[in-house]
């Protein structure tokens, strides 16, 4: 089971895949939504809430696209989460939760310290601690191009 939203999921893959790719030129939106099977219009909106939060950097002219807007040491999952979640989805209503005692009082609370801890974990996990895992598993690393003849 996956407690992470979908976009808080992306948001991490596009912060990683921006630290991996964005040298010697910032890593543009176009080959990042390639990368991650998205319509570039899906990742755009995503970006830019990354940028007002003050993780990617975004360049402007025909090499731009997006850098990390400070050392990827100094950025958590935890940051980058938030940030995903900071603004709110269009699809959900702004007030989903029910207004009961029983939610106010004891579910509430209990799930804010659940999110607390699992927030913590996150915060410890840094984009380099990611990008050095995506290196070991060559993740981005060229797959072999298999020939084929046909006679």
């Amino acid at each position: 089971m996956n407690l992470l939203s979908r976009r808080s999921l992306l948001a991490i893959a596009a912060v990683v895949d921006v630290a991996l790719h964005a040298r010697p030129h910032p890593a543009a939106a176009k080959a990042l939504a390639a990368r991650h099977n998205l319509p570039p219009r899906h990742l755009e909106t995503l970006l830019q809430t990354l940028v007002r939060s003050g993780i990617l950097k975004g360049v402007r002219g025909p090499r731009g696209g997006y850098e990390l807007a400070r050392e990827r040491r100094r950025i958590t999952a935890g940051d980058i989460v938030r940030a995903a979640m900071s603004e709110a989805d269009p699809e959900e209503p702004r007030d989903a939760a029910p207004h009961s005692a029983l939610v106010l009082e004891v579910i509430g609370p209990m799930v804010g310290e659940a999110s607390a801890a699992y927030l913590a974990v996150l915060d410890a996990v840094t984009v380099d601690d990611l990008c050095q895992r995506a290196d070991e598993r060559g993740v981005f690393a060229a797959k072999p191009v298999l020939e084929s003849f046909t006679i």
